[in-house]
Formats: structure tokens, sequence, C-alpha cells
């Protein structure tokens, strides 16, 4: 529904519901349906969203955040009319173009090419407008050499570029962006950020989903974070932020009966903070293959220690164990630890790591008692940039000799 022009008012949205019917026995053979014709087949709700109400002003750059299945990519689908709305109202004012999924609107046997043109009519443009723009889209994207090749032999980071390289000729007033692109070499990286604080600049409303806190804090004028399909908080960036921060460490730290991970209720180590960072010191999302990989911790002891440990597993999006890093608390050899003191940890390793997306699961050891103190799965997620796509998970640094062979060698 499309709000009055007049209203400084971009996007309104009041007490919305959204569920889904989710089977709890499935029937997935020919020969099940033909011997169960009239089987009852039951359902369970999974309510993604529950009375969600908020205002986006025009030319506001917004973030929402909240953890994997707190309903916030399911708001904007809805808000992209993906998905319709059990109950309550959308009022949008101006023309809207969604960056949601990998591929979507994408015909893969069409060339780069087809696809540019008939995306952009999708979107708003005349066939002439996107014609005119074809160059403009290839050429940021950096695929002049592929844009006659069919998108079914595109990469995955090939596919992002075009898409976002598409979203930003299309003239819309509202862009609506799940996740911020991170492929590419530096360069592109930084192509990206110019584009976003152009787009910034020039009034445009975006609403930006993502788990990355730098971003929103670098991108957003304020934030919303969606916790089990309600809002929890509406604020400024960098206080949504730290309330995502809080509620994922408090949950993976007393939340859900004590087992042995550690991670509930008698987990004994508080995590405060935990981020990856730059040469700089400043918190980031990404990293470029090569440069130093540099992880940072706080944490609070809340029971006297003889020693703790920090073991972090690195873990790619395919859920693959990756490498493993290591560290004492207070350094070698490590130092008791009270109840109530606070430590920093920063570990750092050379970054090996093809590009991607990764996860970094944290645990705190007790070294000398033995078990774990806490266990936070999920505690950094971060992209690595740069080098060759899809060239196995690391790249081994190497030495190679070669010789002549003689005749006599075998």
């Amino acid at each position: 529904m499309p709000v009055d022009d007049a209203t400084p008012i971009a996007i309104q949205v009041e007490d919305l519901h959204k569920s889904f019917r989710i089977p709890t026995s499935r029937v997935d053979s020919l020969k099940e349906r033909v011997v169960r014709p009239f089987a009852t087949r039951d359902y369970r709700e999974l309510r993604a969203l529950d009375g969600v109400s908020f205002e986006i002003e025009r030319g506001e750059f917004f973030g929402i955040v909240g953890r994997n299945g707190s309903g916030k990519s399911t708001l904007l689908k809805l808000l992209a009319s993906i998905y319709r709305v059990d109950s309550g109202t959308i009022r949008m004012a101006g023309r809207m173009a969604p960056f949601i999924e990998l591929g979507v609107g994408f015909n893969t046997d069409l060339s780069a090419r087809e696809n540019v043109v008939l995306n952009g009519v999708m979107m708003g443009l005349t066939p002439s407008e996107a014609r005119n723009r074809l160059d403009a889209v290839i050429e940021f994207a950096e695929l002049e050499e592929f844009v006659d090749l069919k998108l079914k032999n595109y990469s995955s980071g090939m596919l992002v570029r075009l898409a976002f390289s598409l979203l930003l000729e299309v003239d819309a007033d509202i862009l609506l962006i799940d996740e911020v692109l991170a492929v590419g070499d530096a360069a592109f990286q930084q192509k990206c950020a110019d584009a976003f604080h152009e787009m910034k600049a020039a009034g445009k409303t975006i609403v930006l989903v993502t788990h990355a806190m730098a971003q929103v804090e670098t991108y957003c004028h304020r934030a919303m974070l969606i916790d089990g399909g309600r809002v929890a908080a509406i604020g400024a960036p960098d206080e949504v932020g730290r309330q995502y921060l809080r509620r994922n460490f408090e949950r993976a730290g007393d939340g859900g009966g004590a087992d042995a991970s550690g991670a509930g209720r008698d987990a004994a180590v508080r995590m405060l903070d935990a981020s990856l960072l730059d040469a700089a010191g400043e918190r980031v999302n990404s990293v470029e293959q090569g440069e130093k990989l540099r992880l940072r911790i706080r944490i609070e002891a809340l029971e006297d220690f003889a020693a703790l440990g920090v073991g972090y597993m690195i873990v790619n999006s395919s859920g693959i164990a990756v490498a493993q890093l290591r560290a004492l608390v207070g350094g070698e050899p490590p130092p008791r630890v009270k109840k109530g003191e606070r430590y920093e940890i920063e570990t750092s390793a050379d970054n090996l790591l093809a590009p991607g997306h990764y996860i970094v699961h944290c645990g705190i050891n007790r070294v000398l008692e033995g078990g774990i103190a806490l266990d936070l799965p999920s505690a950094i997620d971060f992209v690595v940039f740069g080098g060759d796509e899809d060239r196995g998970l690391v790249t081994l640094p190497q030495e190679t000799a070669t010789r002549p062979m003689g005749a006599g060698d075998r």
C-alpha cells in the first residue's frame, strides 16, 4: 500500500504477523502417496513475525539485525512482496528494488546482457533505459569479458556482483538489501563501499539486513534488533549492535540449561565482546586474503581459575572446520584468574583462507582442571575476499624445485 508522497515516511509497518505451516511428517515418494492417499498430515506453526511495527524516514539508511531464525529475512521478503502478510499493513512511498537472494530473478540459461535488460525492466526501467545502462552495469561488475556468457557458467561471486551492479542503476527510491556483498579483490570492495556512501549521500532510502555490526555502525542512521519475531530495540546503530551482541553472548552463557559443552547455565566465563580487527585495530567484517587475521575477545571470569585458555575453530559456509587457533589467557605461563577479573585477548595468524564466508566458534577452557568454562558458537563471522575463487579451502605456502632428468633416472 503506498504512502502519501507528502509524508517524510518512506516505509510504515504496523502490527505485522507472518506464520508458516511446517509438516511434522513428510511424504517424499509417489509410492507413499499411492499407498496412503488419505493419510492425514500434521503441521506445526512457525511464527516468524509477531506484531512487528516500525517506520523508516525518507533518505534513511536503516539496519535490521538479529540472530538466525529471528525473522529479519522474512520481514525483508514481506517488504519486497515476495511473501504475503497474514495480518498487519505495509505502506511504502516510492519505487522499490530488492537485492535479497543470490540469483533471484535471473534466468541462468540467458546471458548477462539479456538478464540485465530483463531484470532492469522488472525493476521499473523501460527496455531502452535498461539497454542504455547495460554498459554501466557490466563495467561496475567488472564482467566485460563475460557479458555474453550464460549465467549458469558464472561463479557465485560473479552473480552477486552482477546483481548488485544492476541494483545501483535502476534509480529506485527504496533499496532492500539482504547482506552486503563482500566479494572480489580490494579494489572492488572499495567500489562497493563508495557506492553505499554515494547512495547514502544521495538520500536513498535503504534497508539493510545483516549480521555484520561493523557495517551497521558504518552506514546506518538507525538500526532495529529483531528477536523471536518481535522488535527488541530500535535506535542508534552502536547501541543496537551492543544489545545484539549482548543477547548472543548471554544466551550462549546462561541459556537452555547446562550441557557437556559448557554453554549452559553452568558457564563460568562471560563473553563481553568478540570481533575481527584490521591493522589499525578497528572492528571489521571482512579481510583480504594474505592480510593478518586478527581476532579479539574480551571476557570476564565468574569464578576463580587456576588458568584459562582460548580455542578458536574457524568453519566455512559448508560447515567444514578449516583451521584452529589457541591462546592462553594472561600469557605464558598463564596466571591464576580471579572471579571478576576481565581480560582482552588478541590473537593473530597468517590468513591463508580461500575467499568465502567463515564462522569462528570460541571456547574458553580450564587449562589445569580440565573442562570447558564457556562454549560460544558463532562468536564472530567474517568474509575473506581477494585471491582466486573456488580453489580449495586454504592457499598453502609452497616451495617448488625442478631439475631435468637424465636417461638413467627413474
